[in-house]
């Protein structure tokens, strides 16, 4: 067994987990100044944007699952110092990112009128026209940014989250420059903030495969032209993405019937979690880069068999996220009256949004590492299933069902569909924690 202290020292934590903090919040600016700039245009504009998201996010939690599962398989041959397999392992994950996100991709452009009239019924036709024109370009997106989520997750076995942090960089880049040229001086609204999110991922996933398909990277995808479908690892990266990919589609589908009963409580309250959520992703950054970093460390460690190790570092960085999110949760709550006005909502909207996200800033603070950044760790020891099954039952129990009794039928509008996402919080995190202290996670064999 391995001494926890020798297999990461604070100095590689340090390296590994600053540029994902960097990176996640660049991630979060692309999707806030999207919704910044779009403003301009006016409320049904960012109403559009914000439907659109709901179920884009869908499909992009779909293609994060499948990276989660390459690089769960990679660190743990990593772990295993099997080099080799790790780089098959990425080759395969490559080959089920592209043709699903094809798949995917092809199927929403054939049917996005009937699909978004399916979800959200017959809302106003100014907000249904500004989804629509930012709908098209965003899916095209797709195959791309499902390829970048790849490679990214190849990287960040490896330990090397700078580079992931420096495509960030380009991306925010082009999609700031982007959205300023194409909405302010050519006046394409929404349409114009889709196709700079296109330009951005395009660039992103073409310098990345690039990286990739180097043989000097510890983990890299050998001879990509050359096809070569391996099933039992296929099934291995399977093995969790499967689960992870469930999990993310009915707990986003479950947030998209959500969004469906805030949509049904009127335009102010659709524009108001909007900019809820655009603001208060801001505070859940140090949870999601840890939560990140954790399927690197955790998923070497249970490679390497130092399940001792891989206990010291859930403990060490969830006591981590705490502290910043502390300090995110608190710097959010004191500027949110600021930030929301950079939204150019009606006075109702702007009420409703800082109430709303004031709220949720107290809530994230004390619940959101145990309900989110814990059940990293059971998926990169290999323990998905679990993770999977209790995220299903308690989206579906509170958040959806809970949320539409609170929000309509008790009439207690936004605020009440948010009550009902907290208590989903509570639930998760009681059962994922319990699940990690006890142990049982050190049972599952990934490779």
């Amino acid at each position: 067994m391995q001494d926890s202290s020798l297999m990461f020292d604070n100095r590689y934590l340090r390296s590994l987990i600053i540029p994902l903090l960097i990176e996640t919040l660049l991630s979060v600016t692309i999707g806030m100044m999207d919704t910044i700039m779009v403003s301009t245009v006016g409320e049904h504009a960012v109403s559009g944007v914000s439907l659109v998201d709901s179920v884009s996010n869908l499909f992009v939690f779909l293609f994060s699952a499948f990276s989660t599962g390459g690089a769960v398989v990679a660190s743990q041959y990593l772990g295993k110092k099997d080099r080799a397999s790790a780089c098959f392992s990425a080759k395969q994950l490559m080959y089920l990112s592209i043709s699903f996100s094809f798949t995917v991709s092809l199927l929403l452009l054939l049917f996005r009128k009937p699909v978004m009239t399916l979800i959200y019924g017959h809302i106003e036709e100014s907000v249904m026209t500004a989804a629509l024109d930012y709908f098209i370009p965003i899916v095209i997106s797709f195959p791309f940014l499902a390829v970048l989520n790849s490679t990214n997750a190849i990287f960040r076995s490896m330990g090397k989250s700078r580079i992931t942090m420096i495509v960030s960089i380009i991306m925010n880049v082009i999609n700031v420059s982007g959205n300023s040229i194409l909405i302010y001086i050519f006046d394409m609204g929404t349409a114009g903030a889709g196709i700079a999110s296109l330009l951005s991922r395009m660039v992103a996933c073409f310098f990345m495969v690039y990286k990739v398909t180097r043989t000097k990277e510890e983990v890299h995808v050998d001879k990509p032209l050359k096809l070569e479908v391996d099933i039992p690892m296929i099934r291995r990266v399977l093995r969790i993405a499967l689960p992870s990919g469930i999990e993310n589609s009915v707990f986003h589908i479950g947030k998209i019937l959500v969004s469906s009963t805030v949509a049904s409580l009127g335009t102010a309250s659709i524009a108001a979690n909007a900019v809820f959520n655009a603001l208060s992703t801001f505070a859940n950054i140090p949870g999601t880069a840890v939560g990140m970093a954790a399927v690197t460390i955790i998923g070497q460690c249970c490679g390497a068999k130092a399940y001792d190790a891989a206990s010291y570092y859930g403990k060490k960085l969830l006591i981590l996220t705490y502290l910043m999110m502390g300090v995110t949760c608190t710097v959010m709550y004191i500027l949110t009256p600021e930030l929301a006005l950079l939204y150019n909502l009606s006075e109702q909207a702007n009420a409703l949004a800082v109430e709303a996200t004031r709220l949720n800033m107290f809530q994230t603070a004390i619940f959101w590492p145990f309900a989110f950044t814990v059940p990293n760790y059971l998926r990169a020891a290999g323990d998905a299933r679990y993770t999977m099954v209790i995220s299903i039952l308690s989206m579906w129990l509170f958040r959806v069902v809970l949320s539409r009794i609170l929000g309509i039928t008790l009439g207690f509008g936004l605020i009440g569909v948010m009550w009902g996402m907290f208590i989903d919080w509570y639930c998760r995190g009681l059962f994922f924690t319990t699940r990690f202290i006890k142990g049982k996670w050190k049972t599952k064999r990934v490779v």
